[in-house]
């Protein structure tokens, strides 16, 4: 059981959106190929597709398809754009996110959500799984930096006036964890998203939770 009366360690907590609160791992990948294929690139691995998760769209497709030319990359973009719409609507909250977010709302945390998604992917996927009134603040990648630049964290503590030390990052990517150190921030990994836990190591995450009940337990025991 836990405390409930205790003080907060962490009055923000920020949330990666794919492969950590959404269950999309998957379908970005196969997403990512089938663009690559599309304009004529060869087919990145899954382990290649994957590492880009994260990563603002432009960014991720450039370093997924290193022999893709520039000149296609806005076709590119708009092929990994087509095939994620086709399935969008089939994607859903990991398992006992909606009860983990509840309870930390209850706890009195302040909740946002710092993700790689563009402002209009972000807005579509928060219509779908009701979870539009649970985050206090956001960013995405089109409308500040992109990860691992510290700019998207840094104005979500700005914005909910947070310092660094009280805010804790949450990812399922180096590119997460990374956001957190440059931001002077701490950070909790999770293993079932799109990086293998073992690249955590370097980046001293607080905690690796490899499901979102472990998470969310140890959430209420030190957060």
């Amino acid at each position: 059981m836990t405390d409930s009366s205790r003080p907060l360690r962490f009055d923000l907590i920020a949330f990666d959106w794919d492969g950590t609160l959404y269950d999309s791992t998957r379908l970005i990948v196969r997403c990512i190929q089938a663009a690559v294929i599309d304009v004529g690139g060869a087919k990145p691995s899954e382990n290649d597709a994957a590492w880009v998760i994260g990563l603002g769209l432009a960014e991720a497709l450039a370093r997924a398809a290193p022999d893709v030319p520039k000149e296609k990359y806005a076709e590119l973009g708009a092929r990994y754009r087509y095939h994620y719409l086709q399935h969008q609507d089939d994607l859903v909250l990991f398992d006992g996110v909606l009860q983990m977010i509840d309870a930390l709302r209850a706890r009195g945390h302040k909740l946002a959500v710092a993700t790689g998604k563009s402002r209009r992917g972000l807005n579509e996927a928060l219509k779908s799984v009701a979870l539009r009134d649970r985050f206090d603040a956001s960013r995405t990648a089109d409308e500040t930096f992109g990860k691992p630049h510290p700019r998207m964290l840094l104005e979500l503590m700005e914005e909910l006036e947070v310092l660094p030390e009280r805010t804790l990052m949450i990812g399922d990517t180096t590119h997460d964890l990374q956001l957190a150190l440059n931001a002077g921030c701490p950070s909790v990994g999770v293993s079932y998203g799109a990086h293998e836990p073992e690249s955590f190591d370097e980046l001293k995450p607080l905690f690796v939770a490899h499901s979102v009940a472990s998470l969310e337990a140890w959430l209420l025991e030190n957060a």
